[in-house]
């Protein structure tokens, strides 16, 4: 194996290889739920066998997700015992029926009693506020999840009302990269199951929303005397939709020693050792805004705080794509049935910042 990597490294363009990389990191996330070190050392069995099927002589061979788990089943507690017992492994002694497919990443022979095809439009907003609450930079990165079982072999059509939006796209290899260029519809005949569709960017050529605001005040005095924080949050171009999951975290300067803070929404948690002051608000309730407020303690002698730290903050909106993109409809060819078709929106928080 290590030498099949050898050879991907040093005969093809390396952005072939990070693309390969990526392709790995995603299938260890779909048959593990998360990529850590540990996670690889507890089933590195199964990472063997799953690298061995997706290089083969230094090149990908299979790198769908749902093709890999037609011939590596995904580990749980019955079937490691079970191969602990027997001494069998993972790998399924028939060949994946996607193998013979003209469609590599779609199954053959899938039948669904009932047709439903599901789209997730996720937008993480990352963004960075000022002192004065002007905006510095902002973007989102967006990407729509899909969850297709569909049976045959249905090519589907994907259309947005403001496709124009899409600043930098990248797709799944089943989309037909020449219609997107010519008409910006999505058309590709799906893999079976959960993967992703595309991802985007929208950059400081188009004006992000920002949903949020937060009004902040944080005096640090000299040491050994204290300070005092002030902190209240709201909605802003929300177009009335909730924001819920609320948490902003500060991380304090090292002189700080404890806080002693007051909220008259959701808890707050301050660690010493970490210094990091963590707000969990929850949903934002408009009648009445969330704050908290109180004092902090200093430590005697230490040298006094150059700059005010930085909150970073957390939310997520429901049923809203803040870039104002909409999927206009979604029309299926190949197939007879009516299939049941349902889109949803979510914005998150990215990378989202707030100077004090």
């Amino acid at each position: 194996m290590c030498l099949n990597l050898t050879v991907l490294l040093f005969s093809v363009a390396p952005l072939f290889v990070v693309e390969f990389l990526h392709r790995v990191v995603d299938t260890f996330e779909d048959y593990f739920s998360e990529c850590t070190e540990s996670i690889i050392k507890e089933h590195y069995v199964v990472v063997y066998e799953l690298l061995d099927e997706m290089l083969d002589n230094g090149f990908p061979l299979a790198t769908e997700s749902n093709i890999l788990k037609e011939l590596i089943k995904p580990p749980n507690i019955l079937r490691t015992i079970a191969n602990t017992v027997t001494g069998k492994s993972n790998v399924s002694s028939t060949l994946p029926s996607g193998q013979l497919s003209n469609i590599p990443w779609r199954r053959t022979g899938v039948k669904y009693t009932n047709n439903e095809a599901y789209f997730d439009m996720i937008e993480e907003v990352d963004a960075i506020i000022d002192k004065s609450g002007s905006t510095v930079c902002a973007e989102i990165q967006g990407y729509i999840d899909c969850c297709i079982k569909l049976s045959g072999m249905p090519d589907l059509s994907l259309s947005f009302v403001n496709p124009r939006l899409f600043d930098d796209v990248s797709f799944h290899p089943c989309v037909r990269f020449k219609r997107w260029e010519s008409e910006r519809v999505l058309s590709f005949i799906p893999p079976d199951g959960n993967f992703r569709l595309m991802s985007y960017h929208i950059g400081s050529q188009s004006i992000v929303a920002i949903p949020v605001y937060v009004r902040h005040s944080l005096c640090l005095r000299e040491s050994g005397s204290g300070g005092r924080l002030d902190i209240t949050l709201g909605p802003k171009q929300t177009l009335g939709r909730t924001i819920e999951n609320v948490v902003l975290e500060i991380p304090m300067p090292k002189s700080v020693l404890n806080c002693g803070l007051v909220t008259n929404q959701g808890k707050y948690t301050f660690d010493p050792v970490s210094k990091l002051l963590v707000w969990e608000v929850g949903r934002i309730d408009v009648t009445k805004l969330p704050n908290i407020r109180g004092t902090i303690s200093l430590q005697s002698g230490s040298p006094p705080v150059e700059a005010n730290p930085s909150i970073n903050v957390k939310f997520t909106i429901n049923q809203l794509a803040v870039s104002g993109l909409k999927v206009n409809r979604l029309d299926m060819y190949g197939e007879k049935y009516k299939p049941f078709k349902g889109v949803k929106y979510i914005t998150k928080a990215g990378k989202f910042q707030v100077r004090m």
